[in-house]
């Protein structure tokens, strides 16, 4: 296995590096992992990490849902439920942000499931996907090819609104991806990125078993300080900070099993999830997830 260790920062680029937090690997290796944190800037991020050709392993789960929309279990099965309530909503908020309705990337679409819903509702559509079997899925879904992971098969100024749904935590190039992105979008186009939050209450309450460390897929971990800055860094302003409040009551389900014994049922989950929205109303919006649409400024 070949590991790759960042020795600065990817945001502000300072050197001094702090120890954050070890988490461990609960869904496929079991490996630990670090989480180290900038000193500087407050930004965290796995460290070391596999690097870009081994990092394909870690993914090799039946029960990773967003690669494979036949993944058993209670736990994915309340995340095909979260889906189906939250995809009209993502459509609505696209719709809504984009400067008009025309070409949409969904970079990291997974099985294609909000692709879809994006072209019933009158897009033109692609997406990009490293998966395999995700990638084959969605393009049965979609109705059309979808692409490997390239964004230099695209002309700049190409599209009015590239998504990235949970997935910019997972990218191993975080600056030139965004640069990427950020040049296939037309003069007035959105970029829409959700991600987990560290500075959320559940992210304090499970610490080290707090599931959307996901180590070592989740190679990055935000909050709206630090992706206020990365996005400043590439002269890209934050338009406006939306919850996704459901990801509080999914998280918390998923670190309660990963505190295996010691993990509760269900009204603990409940509990922990509407203690962390709660929270978050009272203290800036400090959701479990954000959704931050972004624009150039």
């Amino acid at each position: 296995m070949s590991y790759e260790r960042l020795e600065k920062c990817p945001v502000c680029g300072k050197t001094e590096l702090q120890n954050k937090l070890v988490v461990e690997d609960k869904s496929v290796s079991k490996e630990s992992f670090a989480i180290q944190q900038c000193a500087a800037c407050s930004f965290q991020f796995t460290n070391p990490r596999p690097d870009f050709a081994n990092i394909g392993r870690y993914y090799e789960s039946e029960e990773y849902v967003s690669h494979n929309s036949g993944a058993g279990g209670v736990i994915n099965q309340a995340y095909k439920v979260a889906r189906f309530f939250t995809m009209r909503r993502k459509v609505a908020l696209l719709n809504k942000q984009a400067p008009r309705k025309g070409k949409l990337l969904d970079y990291g679409c997974g099985t294609g499931h909000f692709l879809a819903a994006a072209k019933a509702s009158g897009w033109q559509v692609a997406g990009l996907e490293p998966n395999p079997r995700a990638r084959e899925e969605a393009s049965r879904r979609v109705g059309q090819p979808i692409g490997m992971e390239s964004l230099l098969t695209f002309e700049p100024g190409s599209f009015e609104a590239i998504t990235l749904w949970h997935v910019l935590e997972h990218v191993h190039e975080l600056n030139d991806t965004l640069q990427q992105l950020i040049r296939l979008l037309k003069p007035d186009g959105v970029l829409i990125i959700a991600v987990p939050n560290v500075d959320s209450l559940d992210a304090q309450h499970y610490r080290q078993d707090w599931a959307a460390y996901d180590v070592p897929r989740h190679l990055y971990h935000f909050s709206p300080k630090t992706m206020t800055q990365l996005l400043k860094k590439h002269k890209m302003t934050v338009r406006e900070v939306l919850p996704m409040m459901l990801d509080a009551y999914y998280v918390s389900m998923l670190s309660e099993k990963h505190r295996a014994e010691r993990g509760g049922g269900l009204l603990t989950v409940l509990k922990a999830g509407y203690k962390s929205n709660q929270y978050a109303a009272q203290h800036d919006g400090q959701y479990s997830s954000l959704i931050y649409v972004v624009a150039r400024r």
